[in-house]
């Protein structure tokens, strides 16, 4: 980072560098105010070296002018609105240039053929190019620092939505499992045991994989797997779930736990007093497009009471796939005989 830093600051002297050779070689395409009308032939070489120490000494009083009036003159006083202050300011500025170029012409070329005249209107021609162009560039940086700073506090409190949409599927998702657990319990079943062993591993991949802003295809796709069999070592023959992980022609990357809540949904909405109950989960990848369906049989007319964590889920997840997969994701979710449809598309490239 500090390679990158060290690399970008070098970019920009060298951008000022070139900016500045540029704009100082274009007075020797003008007249120039400072001319001497008859040289004598003895006086060319004296002359010609007068008029580049002149020259260079010039454009060094405009390079500080441009720096101080961009990084003092404008921060603290024209932004605070000390107009007034600002004005006196660049008066005198402006006043001192006049004397000091007039004082090294008249030190190093001929004092007997200053034109004032020519002279204030050069310098005041000058100063106020070089102030328009430092006022600019100044209001140019803040206004680009102000944006990456605003993108920069968007990207955080992005991260920081992200984080707490990521950190409350755990809870629901634990929620739910432990429900199993104590319904193995009671039964006093053997089966609690396997299903404690798998709960650790699905605890491993949340507290450990789902670090990371991605994780592999591969290890959702077991997440997911790892889940189903939870479920159905609970219910057992009560649903019947059928299953289709096929058709992956990549290590494609995606938002780790983001599939979860619509098998959970349809777990949690598809089961219980329902009779013949049916899960299809099917999931593909190809050519960095990622489709997802997950369908469900319901009763349309269950009074089943939802509680308070009813809805987090999908709900959680929508919202998830609008930060992270704005323009890159299409998601549909239906309900017709009977079933409840779900499908997701996500350009994964």
């Amino acid at each position: 980072m500090t390679k990158i830093v060290s690399s970008k600051k070098w970019l920009t002297v060298l951008l000022h560098v070139v900016a500045w050779t540029l704009f100082f070689s274009l007075p020797y395409l003008l007249t120039s105010a400072y001319s001497n009308p008859r040289p004598k032939p003895e006086d060319n070489a004296v002359n010609e070296n007068n008029r580049l120490m002149f020259s260079i000494a010039m454009d060094i009083t405009w390079i500080v002018f441009f720096y101080i009036n961009a990084n003092f003159f404008i921060p603290r006083l024209l932004y605070k609105q000390k107009y007034l202050k600002f004005i006196a300011v660049e008066l005198l500025v402006l006043t001192y240039i006049l004397i000091q170029a007039a004082f090294l012409y008249q030190l190093l070329m001929n004092p007997q053929h200053l034109n004032w005249g020519k002279h204030i209107m050069f310098n005041l021609f000058a100063f106020l190019l070089i102030g328009s162009a430092s006022t600019a560039y100044e209001m140019t940086r803040d206004r680009l620092k102000a944006d990456k700073l605003l993108k920069d506090k968007e990207n955080e409190n992005l991260k920081t939505e992200l984080s707490l949409l990521r950190s409350q599927v755990s809870p629901h998702f634990m929620f739910n499992v432990l429900n199993n657990m104590v319904a193995l319990a009671r039964k006093k079943s053997d089966l609690l045991e396997p299903s404690l062993i798998k709960l650790s591993s699905l605890m491993r991949y949340m507290l450990y994989e789902t670090k990371d802003e991605k994780v592999s295809l591969e290890k959702e796709i077991d997440y997911l797997n790892s889940y189903i069999d939870l479920q159905m070592q609970r219910f057992g023959k009560n649903v019947t779930v059928k299953t289709s992980f096929t058709n992956i022609d990549a290590p494609y990357q995606i938002e780790p736990m983001l599939l979860i809540p619509f098998v959970e949904n349809a777990f949690k909405h598809g089961t219980g007093l329902m009779e013949s109950a049916l899960i299809e989960i099917e999931l593909s990848a190809k050519n960095n497009d990622l489709h997802f369906k997950v369908r469900n049989r319901y009763d349309p007319l269950s009074t089943e009471i939802k509680d308070h964590s009813s809805g987090i889920g999908l709900a959680n997840v929508m919202r998830r796939l609008n930060l992270l997969y704005h323009n890159k994701h299409n998601l549909l979710i239906t309900k017709e005989d009977k079933w409840f449809n779900v499908s997701l598309q996500i350009n994964v490239s």
